[in-house]
Formats: C-alpha cells, sequence, structure tokens
C-alpha cells in the first residue's frame, strides 16, 4: 500500500497500518523529522495507550499496556553497533506476541524479523508524506 497524506490525516493513516498489518513487528524507515515517532504515537494510541507517549531515544525501549497487548516503541538512532540491542535483551522483545515499533531499524539490518512490516516515510516538497506499507 502506498499513500500520500497530510498531517490532519495522521489518524486514518494509523488506522490502516494497524488493519493492514499482517504483523506485530512494524520497522519504520525515514529521514530525522519526517514524523515516525509522530505516527507511533497515533498508533499506541489507537492501540489503547493511554499514557504519555514519547520518543525512547536515550532508554532505546518504552514499555505501554494496550487494549489487548503491550506495545513496545524502540527508537535505535543512537546506538553504535548491533551488540547494544542485544544487552536490552531485544530478541525477547521481538517474540512476545507484542506489538514492536521499531524506530530506526536500519541500525539493526541482522536482528529485525524477516516477516516484519516494513513502513517507509517520506517528506515531500508540498509538506505532505508519502507511506509505503509493505506487508
Amino acid at each position: 500500500m502506498k499513500t500520500t497524506y497530510q498531517l490532519s490525516d495522521i489518524e486514518a493513516i494509523a488506522a490502516k497500518i494497524i488493519a493492514y498489518s499482517n504483523n506485530k513487528t512494524l520497522l519504520f524507515y525515514g529521514k530525522m523529522g519526517v514524523g515516525k515517532t509522530t505516527l507511533i504515537k497515533k498508533i499506541a494510541y489507537l492501540l489503547g495507550v493511554t499514557d504519555d507517549t514519547s520518543s525512547p531515544t536515550f532508554s532505546l525501549v518504552n514499555e505501554y499496556i494496550g487494549n489487548d497487548s503491550k506495545i513496545f516503541h524502540f527508537d535505535f538512532y543512537r546506538i553504535e553497533n548491533e551488540e547494544e540491542v542485544y544487552d536490552i535483551g531485544i530478541e525477547d522483545y521481538f517474540y512476545q506476541n507484542a506489538w514492536c515499533l521499531v524506530e530506526w531499524p536500519e541500525k539493526i539490518p541482522s536482528i529485525v524479523p524477516e516477516d516484519a512490516v516494513i513502513i517507509k516515510l517520506i517528506e515531500n516538497p508540498d509538506g505532505s508524506r508519502t507511506i509505503e506499507i509493505n506487508s
């Protein structure tokens, strides 16, 4: 699925991602400032998270409780190598049937599950975003 949207459409886009995903591990690719965290916050909200959500830039992972499962939000922007994510027990997160929302998965290419949903975000010159979802 590929579509272009405005920020005002973000809740509908988040709902489509949830409905379209055949796996609970979602990998978000895109340049800094493209809106990955904003989109993840809306997905978490639609999954039932009522707590404040923020990017786990320094802690690497934030855990939330949703309606039906836990939700883990990862941000690997600051890691230097894949070994750092083994220290947080990354495999345990990926294989417990919880939602895993991953920013900067390109930093851990050999660790992400092969069946994860790939979400690519691009900012367009007019400020809209184009999203491509490969489920």
